[in-house]
């Protein structure tokens, strides 16, 4: 008989035979895919049969990046987080694979756009904010860098939800991205692996006469693989993000459904499937706390599951495993990972404490994102007992065997046990998940110079002492590839013309736009690009909310998760400030001020959706006030999520990130505003700090106080009513806000706003900062009034913003912390 290795491992040029021309595939996935007729397609049945027809083209080349890994023995590096913010897929895809120009083509052909096809794709709601789009930046840059990595987490059903605005308040609806489905998944029906809650621990006498623990679960759920592929930039690597679906043990329960019980046959089902169903359940009661701590515990499970099963293909003995696998934790959410890990290598793998420890330890790495102790997970002891209760075990004698070597190193300070403690007592008892991150971890790094200074001599100062040389910076960055040349491609193509195209792959450099900079004629091109993509996202604003807005005004753009610390507050008040100017008769810079807000608010932060909220009242008597007509306009975007970032940022002229000092962990939207050349004004906070130093102090604006001087105001005797006494313009915009001038209809509306300002201590120093926020607002209208040396600014800060790439960012994370090392290529697959 014929062998018949061929037909199941086709070579390049039998699965290329598979394939015709785009406008054939695209033809034939939709008779064959989604079995409509290729002479009646629509823009739906275009947009999917195009990304089939995209998806089976990457597919070719991740199994080659795959089988590349394979043969080369190398470690691979595992990127756990609960989190993913990719945003839509098509175009990035085309892009990487250089087929963006063969599509539109055909598209065109064909009778549709390519960039109406490409509005038929939903966001994917995979993640909120800066910590999912990081982990998905970072996965852009492992292909593109060639390094053998895969991201880990869950395939949400729901993303965080869908905000809509209604008379101004922030309304959430489902967001149902899944609704259609979704091309893009490649879903592993044979890659289950079952994971188990609940139940009990207990001990054993195994064959040599050890002791050992047995975990019997009460409850189980299946995890499926799903596959999204990441790929490289035109060279042939492909990698993939693996989301896990929780799938039921059964489907329906028989004996119930013979006795006629047809809902309780299928509440099985249905309770262990919402592991997956919704990104971030409300954590006010103690149903939705649970399940978040499932979430967190069924994605661990499921990938370190399936590590050890490609581990296992070529390695029987645990001793080299942190010589082939490096994980890295995104934050504290996957930290239950390191009992997990222990669990496996002492029960399963019968090995014993101290060296499954010294694996474990070898193994991972954790990244920090907060400055706030208060922000640091915590779960109460009780609710991992019963959940997890062979990890609480764990958890408990990791935390004695720590504790002991605290006691052994440092006998006269016996308050370092409290303060180190895994273990934070009161009651009720609760687990410090950060502690438990670093006391597992061979490195942990903060996310820019300040933040890992900060937490490195503040909340973290007992273990930097402890563990010398374990915290560390890692700097975050961006990929220039969606965030410049394809969020961007009008400034691509100037820039390339002048410099060429190494800038995708080296976004150092841009630094050789610098001569440009004194260039008249480049200058007044790149103006007209900023104003071509100004035009473009006014007939957005228009689109979405109906208001006119003037494209050769100031764009002025603070678009960010709505939170106190980030203070769209007090832009609002350089708003309100800015607005009684105009009704003075104040001369103010002539080409008017468009004021651009977007962003979600979580859906029980009162405060920040009271702020909302406020924005839109401010807005709505601001813009249909006749007199100040072309001189000032409010816009709050709803529903802020990638694709609508993908029109603002490269239309801003003025970037806010003006959070509180000390406050911003790094940051990576300041990044991608002044790539796209918008001017930065900020604080002295998160990565803005290192942004100066790169631009020069003369093309950013900074203000206000700084870390330490946020830090020293909590120890003195700070009184913000002083303040406002002080300054008869603060005192004139807060009295407005309190009587009800914006709020006619309800004038105590905003009252809880001020209080909080006034009378309860103004945690965020933002009337501390008003004035000299203001001053800087006036530095900005005067150099905006400037437009050569606007230009010059502008071009400088996309010249200079090499370092904050990603690719810089993961090359430190492999060369410094993974251990790992790109794999050979030579060109396009």
């Amino acid at each position: 008989m014929a062998p018949r290795s061929r037909s199941l491992n086709p070579t390049d040029q039998e699965r290329g035979a598979l394939r015709g021309s785009l406008e054939q595939d695209i033809s034939r996935h939709i008779l064959s895919t989604l079995g409509d007729d290729p002479a009646r397609q629509s823009i739906y049945s275009s947009f999917t049969g195009l990304a089939y027809s995209v998806r089976e083209r990457l597919i070719d080349q991740w199994i080659k990046t795959q089988q590349a890994c394979s043969d080369s023995l190398c470690k691979r590096v595992y990127y756990l987080s609960l989190e993913f913010l990719p945003g839509r897929f098509l175009r990035n895809y085309l892009i990487s694979l250089g087929m963006e120009e063969e599509a539109d083509t055909t598209l065109a052909a064909m009778g549709f756009d390519l960039d109406n096809i490409e509005e038929e794709e939903w966001d994917a709601g995979l993640g909120n904010g800066g910590l999912g789009r990081l982990a998905s930046c970072y996965m852009d840059s492992m292909a593109r860098l060639r390094l053998p990595g895969y991201g880990y987490g869950i395939r949400y059903d729901y993303g965080i939800f869908h905000q809509i605005l209604d008379n101004g308040y922030q309304r959430e609806q489902s967001d149902n991205w899944m609704r259609r489905g979704n091309p893009w998944d490649i879903k592993r029906r044979d890659r289950l692996y079952k994971v188990q809650f609940f139940g009990r621990s207990t001990s054993y006498t195994d064959v040599v006469g050890a002791t050992r623990y047995r975990w019997e679960g009460d409850e189980s759920v299946m995890a499926m693989a799903c596959d999204i592929l990441v790929p490289g930039y035109r060279d042939g690597f492909v990698t993939n993000m693996r989301l896990w679906i929780a799938k039921s043990s059964r489907e329906f329960d028989l004996e119930f459904f013979n006795r006629g019980d047809y809902i309780g046959a299928v509440e099985n089902k249905v309770v262990s499937e919402t592991i997956s169903k919704v990104l971030y359940p409300s954590d006010e009661l103690e149903k939705g706390r649970m399940l978040r701590l499932r979430q967190q515990y069924f994605f661990v499970s499921a990938t370190l599951q399936d590590i050890f099963q490609r581990y296992k293909k070529q390695n029987q003995q645990f001793d080299r495993f942190p010589d082939f696998v490096a994980i890295q934790l995104n934050d504290t959410h996957p930290a239950i990972a390191v009992p997990e890990l222990m669990r496996l290598l002492m029960d399963e793998e019968s090995l014993s404490w101290d060296r499954a420890w010294e694996i474990c330890v070898k193994t991972f790495a954790y990244t920090n994102h907060t400055v706030l102790p208060e922000a640091l997970e915590t779960w109460p002891v009780e609710m991992v007992g019963r959940l997890l209760p062979r990890h609480l075990e764990i958890i408990f004698e990791i935390n004695r065997c720590f504790l002991e070597q605290v006691k052994q190193r440092y006998p006269d300070e016996p308050e370092l046990v409290a303060r180190m403690s895994i273990v934070e007592e009161g009651s009720p008892k609760r687990l410090r998940m950060a502690h438990l991150a670093i006391v597992g971890s061979h490195s942990v790094n903060g996310v820019a110079e300040l933040h890992s200074s900060i937490i490195k001599q503040g909340m973290f100062s007992d273990f930097d002492r402890f563990f010398p040389g374990r915290l560390t910076n890692v700097t975050n960055g961006i990929t220039p590839r969606r965030w410049l040349y394809q969020a961007n491609p009008l400034l691509s193509e100037l820039i390339t013309s002048v410099i060429g195209d190494g800038w995708i792959r080296d976004l150092a450099q841009l630094r050789q736009l610098i001569p440009f900079a004194k260039d008249p004629e480049f200058c007044a091109q790149w103006m007209g690009v900023k104003l071509d993509n100004k035009k473009r996202l006014a007939r957005y604003i228009l689109r979405k909310t109906g208001l006119g807005v003037n494209p050769r005004s100031l764009f002025d753009v603070h678009v960010k998760r709505m939170h106190e610390y980030k203070r769209q507050l007090l832009n609002l008040l350089h708003v309100v400030t800015l607005y009684n100017r105009i009704k003075a008769g104040e001369e103010v810079y002539g080409g008017g001020r468009t004021v651009i807000f977007a962003g979600k608010a979580a859906p029980a932060y009162e405060q920040a959706k009271l702020i909302i909220k406020l924005i839109n009242s401010v807005g709505e008597h601001v813009n249909r006030d006749a007199e100040i007509e072309g001189r000032l306009k409010v816009v709050f975007l709803p529903n802020y999520c990638i694709s609508q970032a993908e029109k603002v940022i490269p239309a801003a002229d003025l970037s806010e990130q003006i959070s509180t000092a000390g406050m911003e962990a790094s940051g990576t939207g300041n990044m991608k505003f002044a790539l796209n050349g918008a001017l930065t004004l900020g604080t002295l906070d998160g990565a803005n700090v290192e942004i100066m130093e790169e631009v020069g102090a003369e093309n950013i604006f900074i203000f206000g106080l700084k870390a330490e001087e946020v830090a020293a105001s909590r120890q003195a005797a700070y009184d913000p009513r002083a303040i406002c006494q002080s300054d008869s313009a603060l005192r004139q915009v807060l009295t407005m806000i309190d009587s009800g001038y914006f709020s006619p209809e309800e004038p105590g509306l905003f009252a809880p706003v001020i209080n909080d300002l006034l009378h309860h201590g103004d945690y965020y120093r933002v009337l501390a900062d008003y004035r000299s926020y203001v001053d800087a607002q006036g530095a900005v209208a005067s150099a905006y009034a400037s437009p050569d040396r606007w230009a010059r600014s502008s071009i400088m800060n996309t010249a200079c913003m090499g370092k904050f790439s990603s690719d810089r960012a993961v090359m430190e994370y492999a060369e410094r912390i993974w251990g790992i090392t790109p794999l050979p290529g030579t060109g396009a697959g």
